[in-house]
């Protein structure tokens, strides 16, 4: 088996919900033993940590611990971010992360298939990365928003699919 790119790589998730992180952790771990896996649970826990420390990912919540302000901090330190949710999974914060520069957006549901998300957060570059992303979850975003979901934001998302084209 090939060693895993997020081995002895540097991560941090932050989610206010404690069940999340630990599942993560034993996901994560539970794949990957040598990766350095660190977690907080606050918003002012996670700004500590991300203005002292150096990661090679961050994950971040997007409810209840500030995940937007805490995707700029990340950004500004040039942390790749992928960002997880359950509450704010939501056509509109797919496209905020993106035009946030977060480097991912996943769903909590697809906890158990967080390490092949992450491995390719770290191995593509941005946009490369996101064309991947959206394509993969293609079916499960119309499932859950309905066909047509781009509607509502089609200028966006043609202009998503040119730029993401160009460097496929």
């Amino acid at each position: 088996m090939t060693e895993s790119i997020l081995s002895n790589k540097r991560v941090l998730a932050v989610d206010d919900e404690p069940d999340v992180l630990v599942t993560l952790e034993e996901e994560i771990l539970g794949a990957v033993p040598t990766c350095q896996f660190e977690k907080a649970t606050t918003y002012e826990e996670a700004v500590e940590k991300l203005e002292s420390r150096t990661y090679d990912l961050v994950i971040l919540d997007i409810m209840g611990v500030r995940g937007f302000d805490l995707l700029d901090l990340s950004v500004r330190r040039n942390f790749r971010v992928a960002m997880l949710t359950a509450h704010a999974f939501t056509p509109e914060a797919l496209k905020r992360s993106f035009e946030k520069k977060a480097w991912a957006y996943l769903p909590k549901e697809k906890l158990g298939e967080v390490v092949p998300f992450l491995e390719d957060v770290l191995k593509y570059e941005y946009l490369t990365g996101w064309k991947r992303l959206m394509k993969s979850l293609e079916e499960y975003l119309k499932a859950q928003w309905g066909t047509y979901w781009k509607k509502a934001e089609s200028n966006f998302w043609e202009d998503f699919e040119k730029i993401t084209s160009q460097k496929w």
